[in-house]
């Protein structure tokens, strides 16, 4: 299924990219808490991979803090990567120009929610990673502008047809964990933030979107630009719905944290059912009961 238009992700990436430094907060609020938790892995990273790296973030935030030797980068932008210090080679995430097992950590931050086979691409990570390798990513989730949604949903209920595709559907945390496991990694934990910011009105905030290189990709998207009455009436909504007292208006944008790992045969395990070796009443410091014996209720002054 071709839920995104790859060459419209291009293009909007790259009419960014000259302007892009001036709009890349979230992209590098996310890149340096993706750094902070690969500081809590006590572990080395001689080789890495930054998946969708936009113009450097996470190249950036890591600098100096050691534990990667080589950082190679890749973006579907070619803009985009002229603007990224270092190792650079442009790239699309469905189609990972490189060998199995070349890496010991993959990075990615806020690209993969572009992509069209996701559980596909996962699995190409999986295959590029060496045995006992880390994949550490970033992606948006679908709590993600959820108010902006709403109000062009508000919007065209009232004035159009029927509402179309404004905002991307995103990954939700429930399925994410599955999603790793599906491509074939072993520990794999999601997490995720939430980011709130605010804009001066609903302009301001579509204004930055296509700044950052995020506006609408979606192949079912309206061909044609919006009626001036459904845009206006769609601003209203948002302003209506959230504007603060100060007028300003927020905008979440619900971030998940994926870890996983590349399977090897030293990683832990769980143990087989049964092969406990402590009771759990014990550990605990209570009677243990058979699975046919029905516990007694307590009797006042016992």
């Amino acid at each position: 299924m071709q839920v995104f238009d790859r060459e419209t992700v291009r293009r909007h990436r790259d009419r960014a990219a000259a302007g892009f430094a001036r709009h890349d907060f979230l992209f590098r609020e996310v890149a340096d808490r993706l750094a902070d938790r690969l500081a809590d892995v006590a572990r080395s990273f001689p080789t890495a991979l930054d998946l969708g790296c936009h113009t450097g973030q996470f190249a950036e935030v890591v600098a100096g803090r050691g534990g990667i030797e080589r950082l190679v980068q890749t973006d579907l932008s070619p803009a985009m990567l002229r603007r990224a210090r270092g190792s650079r080679l442009a790239a699309d995430e469905e189609f990972l120009p490189f060998r199995p097992r070349s890496f010991d950590l993959v990075v990615s931050v806020l690209s993969l929610h572009w992509v069209n086979d996701l559980p596909g691409a996962l699995a190409q990570v999986s295959r590029v990673l060496k045995p006992d390798g880390l994949f550490l990513a970033a992606i948006l989730g679908g709590g993600s502008l959820a108010e902006l949604r709403q109000a062009w949903l508000t919007a065209e209920a009232a004035l159009e047809s029927g509402a179309g595709p404004h905002v991307s559907p995103f990954v939700d945390i429930r399925d994410a964990g599955g999603l790793l496991q599906r491509a074939g990694f072993a520990l794999p934990v999601v997490d995720s933030d939430d980011i709130v910011a605010s804009y001066a009105d609903p302009f301001a905030l579509m204004h930055e979107l296509r700044a950052m290189g995020e506006g609408n990709a979606v192949r079912r998207r309206r061909r044609t630009f919006s009626r001036r009455r459904t845009v206006m009436a769609a601003a209203g909504a948002y302003r209506t719905a959230c504007a603060g007292a100060d007028g300003r208006v927020p905008v979440t944008f619900q971030v998940l944290y994926l870890t996983a790992w590349a399977p090897h045969e030293n990683q832990q395990r769980p143990l087989r059912p049964g092969s406990a070796g402590h009771r759990l009443a014990e550990a605990l410091g209570v009677p243990e009961h058979s699975a046919g014996e029905k516990a007694a209720p307590d009797r006042p002054g016992e």
